[in-house]
């Protein structure tokens, strides 16, 4: 059953009842989606602006030996979710492929199936629980949610779908509620899902190490699994949470590309699978290796969000884009159109080895050579004249600042200068305070 929704004023998403087909355009891009045979969710296009889609090439239900169907078309041996192209696929019911989500149910298997059963479609863009996220107004932006069921009626899926309306810009994101009793432990839960039809498609990936990061790589898709990942805990300097997938021909101002980026810090996976027939699949999201998630009676668990970036204009035209989007539609607060200051950090200067005097002189020094902002870095708290001590207790070292923070930053001001302190929230020492009154907030 489709719900009841008002399209009065709605210009950027629109369902076509006769087709069964979701576009989702602006003047940039056009995202197609076909719910085929009343229950499953096909990608058709995702691309230039499109004023219409016309189907012109229609899928290829073709009979493909060993590609099985789901248990309600097992004869039809001409329809396989094992090769068609999915919006977000179950996990080993005739798709073998990389699945976008998996759900253990108390008897222990994980075969579930989900079938479309409703949308709604709204201006602006939802806040995402708990979790960072892009944000619209509703001049700026239309969002499409769709609701997929469990066929036994034990949990549902909802894909937001958000497009901006002056960006080649669709950011996705996903949400799972548990509808029974039982205990449903959520196995893999990824943000997004696309299939390509074909795998003519170079990988652009980010890595790196400390003081080296977001290193470029590109490299050719070959059949198999290309993954990138961290399970550090973090988004880590080895690989950045982004992944793009351009044309071989795409240079840096032409061509086509498209991005993924995933708005998160954690564990987090890419993976892009060419499989035997040179589809591709590209899912992004949590890191199923370090993830588990037990969702009680009517709990829900809200997956991080993809802001997905389609550029016929090459590396550069995504770059840009990203660049847009993050500054207008991510960072927030009263510093975000400010001019930043020009500034000099204490560090290389003094190390740990400092004490009021030589800040001050600094900032003599900084005041005569047109320098804004005073940074007093590292050392400045605690027991801390090494990397092994001193982290976590914020309080000030009496021994190099005797007369205290305050105290030091008016001067720093008196001068001319802006007065800023570094810290480290995150961080501790075995060797603190913290660590020795406080072992359980250590993780």
């Amino acid at each position: 059953m489709v719900k009841n929704v008002e399209f009065k004023d709605i210009c950027m998403i629109n369902f076509d009842k006769s087709a069964q087909r979701f576009h989702i355009k602006n003047n940039f891009i056009s995202y197609v989606i076909d719910v085929a045979r009343e229950r499953y969710l096909f990608h058709r296009y995702f691309g230039k602006a499109l004023k219409e889609f016309r189907d012109s090439a229609p899928l290829q239900q073709i009979d493909r030996g060993f590609s099985g169907q789901p248990a309600a078309y097992e004869n039809e041996r001409t329809f396989s979710l094992d090769v068609l192209p999915q919006e977000y696929s179950t996990s080993n019911h005739s798709d073998f492929r990389i699945p976008a989500y998996e759900i253990e149910l108390e008897n222990g298997t994980t075969v579930t199936e989900v079938f479309y059963d409703s949308f709604e479609i709204f201006k602006g863009k939802k806040a995402l629980t708990a979790l960072p996220a892009t944000y619209a107004t509703e001049d700026e932006a239309e969002t499409l949610e769709i609701c997929l069921k469990d066929s036994n009626g034990l949990f549902e899926i909802f894909l937001t779908y958000t497009i901006f309306k002056n960006l080649p810009v669709i950011t996705r994101s996903v949400k799972f509620h548990n509808l029974s009793s039982q205990k449903l432990k959520l196995k893999t839960a990824k943000s997004m899902l696309i299939d390509f039809q074909n795998h003519d498609f170079d990988t652009l990936s980010l890595y790196g190490g400390h003081a080296a990061e977001r290193s470029l790589e590109r490299k050719s898709l070959a059949r198999g699994i290309f993954e990138i990942s961290s399970t550090r805990g973090a988004s880590s300097h080895q690989q950045s949470p982004f992944i793009a997938l351009a044309r071989p021909q795409t240079t840096e101002k032409s061509g086509e590309i498209y991005g993924f980026s995933l708005i998160y810090s954690g564990s987090f996976s890419a993976q892009v699978e060419v499989e035997q027939f040179g589809s591709t699949r590209l899912t992004m999201g949590l890191n199923s290796k370090v993830f588990s998630w037990l969702l009680e009676k009517d709990d829900t668990f809200q997956c991080p969000e993809v802001a997905m970036v389609y550029s016929e204009n090459g590396i550069n035209g995504m770059s840009k884009t990203y660049h847009k989007l993050y500054r207008n539609h991510l960072i927030r607060g009263k510093f975000k159109e400010q001019l930043r200051p020009i500034l000099v950090n204490n560090w290389e200067a003094t190390y740990f080895d400092f004490n009021e005097d030589k800040i001050l002189e600094l900032a003599d020094c900084a005041k005569d050579l047109g320098i804004e902002l005073l940074v007093l870095d590292d050392g400045w708290f605690g027991n801390r004249n090494d990397d092994n001590a001193g982290l976590g207790d914020w309080v000030v070292n009496q021994q190099k600042l005797p007369n205290g923070l305050k105290q030091l930053a008016e001067k720093v001001k008196v001068k001319g200068l802006k007065f800023g302190l570094w810290f480290e929230p995150e961080m501790v020492n075995v060797d603190s305070d913290l660590y020795k009154n406080h072992l359980d907030w250590i993780l």
